[in-house]
């Protein structure tokens, strides 16, 4: 039977305390796993294995830890067989799906998960009535670790509905992973079973995560998308733990280029930002505009830490811009496959041909496939000049630090003579 917890922001606030006062690895998922399977790690679950003993619970379910154990001590050699893990940050409306696949298509060497988290963030919004990041921070990493590692089965205690027996109809995007849609992980498909985000290229049974966690721990590297964490310093503990091998890949856009795009994204959450265009006499939402300064300043602060290379992350940090990318997008995926220390296939060259030149048909608001060379300059001339200034005054200095620079006027904004982007390296 499942076990559910009431999330509490204060409980966990103050578990956070506790971790830092102590200096432990992870006490939060301590108290987010809801129960406990072959697939729980004993590093996770040291707590519920004394509270097991105390309270004579069945020899399988030490067996299983047991068995958790051998799986820990197994990854701590992942090192020395020369395995990644690989982390792109970045935010929604940067180009991180598109930049993902340069790690999806990589071959039967990597397995690959898209956005994992939006099952956690879903969860603690439900639970809490809001994402906290002191509450979001620990839970992200603890659930980034336990994936990375090949084990599920924290990831199982978000996903809603439950899974039964480590079989689920509802991982988001299961698609989007090219490791999830293969064998063996591709069971035989289940007629009358509904599964939202079903494979496309095959039809395939409901995911048996199980079987993804052997799949996982077959493939030499494994890398992970994600726009949810908002501080790379939360995830210090994965660079330090000797059984991760980590490498730290963050993705950033002019943020003007972001609001346009979210504007039609989101369309419905941006309302507010859509009356501004259309009536410049509306008064400014301070909580819309205090919003967009915590993003653009959440990201800058990543990534100033990421550039001062601090020990922790030295070596390990790596910092992209999306315009870039789309305009190199070859040369860009040579640069990231290099510093990651993984040959650069022929497969990932292929497909980046096949989706940098895409036509206007297929080029839709969440494609993969994109003419890239245009999406650069896209949003000049979809975005109001009123509504540039804003951001240029709000998120000025993350501008700056990335080298996007100023539009002093509408002639500016719209001149495609005058670019707005310095040629930087970012080393």
């Amino acid at each position: 039977m499942r076990i559910k917890y009431t999330i509490s922001i204060i409980f966990i606030v103050a578990l956070v305390i506790i971790e830092k006062e102590n200096n432990i690895i992870s006490k939060v998922s301590d108290k987010l796993t809801p129960r406990l399977t072959p697939l729980t790690p004993l590093l996770m679950l040291s707590a519920s294995f004394l509270s097991a003993a105390q309270h004579n619970v069945s020899t399988d379910t030490l067996s299983a830890l047991e068995n958790s154990t051998r799986s820990i001590q197994h990854s701590a050699a992942s090192a020395a067989r020369g395995q990644k893990h690989i982390l792109l940050l970045a935010t929604t409306r940067t180009g991180s799906s598109f930049v993902g696949e340069f790690f999806n298509q990589q071959g039967s060497s990597m397995f690959y998960l898209f956005e994992p988290l939006w099952h956690v963030e879903r969860m603690l919004t439900v639970e809490s009535g809001g994402t906290n990041a002191t509450v979001a921070g620990p839970a992200y990493r603890d659930v980034l670790r336990q994936l990375l590692l090949c084990n599920f089965s924290l990831l199982e205690s978000f996903i809603e509905p439950p899974p039964q027996d480590h079989v689920t109809t509802a991982l988001f995007r299961r698609e989007s992973s090219r490791s999830l849609c293969e064998d063996p992980v591709c069971t035989p498909l289940v007629r009358k079973v509904f599964e939202r985000y079903h494979c496309r290229e095959r039809r395939c049974g409901p995911l048996n995560l199980t079987l993804a966690a052997q799949s996982c721990a077959l493939k030499q590297h494994r890398a992970i998308k994600s726009v949810r964490v908002r501080q790379l310093e939360t995830l210090r503990p994965l660079a330090e733990d000797p059984r991760l091998d980590m490498t730290f890949i963050q993705l950033v856009r002019d943020p003007r280029a972001v609001l346009a795009s979210r504007m039609v994204a989101f369309s419905s959450k941006y309302d507010v930002w859509k009356r501004w265009a259309m009536d410049g006499d509306l008064p400014v939402d301070e909580d819309e505009v205090r919003k967009l300064k915590g993003n653009c300043d959440n990201i800058r602060m990543s990534a100033e830490i990421g550039l001062k290379q601090p020990p922790w992350l030295r070596g390990r940090y790596m910092l992209v811009r999306y315009e870039d990318i789309a305009r190199f997008p070859m040369r860009k995926a040579a640069e990231m496959y290099d510093f990651v220390g993984i040959p650069f296939t022929a497969k990932v060259e292929e497909w980046i041909l096949k989706n940098t030149q895409a036509s206007k048909e297929v080029s839709g608001v969440y494609s993969t496939q994109k003419n890239s060379s245009e999406q650069v300059e896209k949003w000049r001339f979809s975005i109001p000049f009123k509504l540039v200034q804003l951001v240029q005054k709000v998120c000025g200095p993350t501008m700056t630090l990335f080298g996007y620079k100023f539009a002093e006027n509408r002639d500016m904004l719209t001149d495609k003579s005058v670019s707005l982007i310095e040629e930087r390296t970012f080393l």
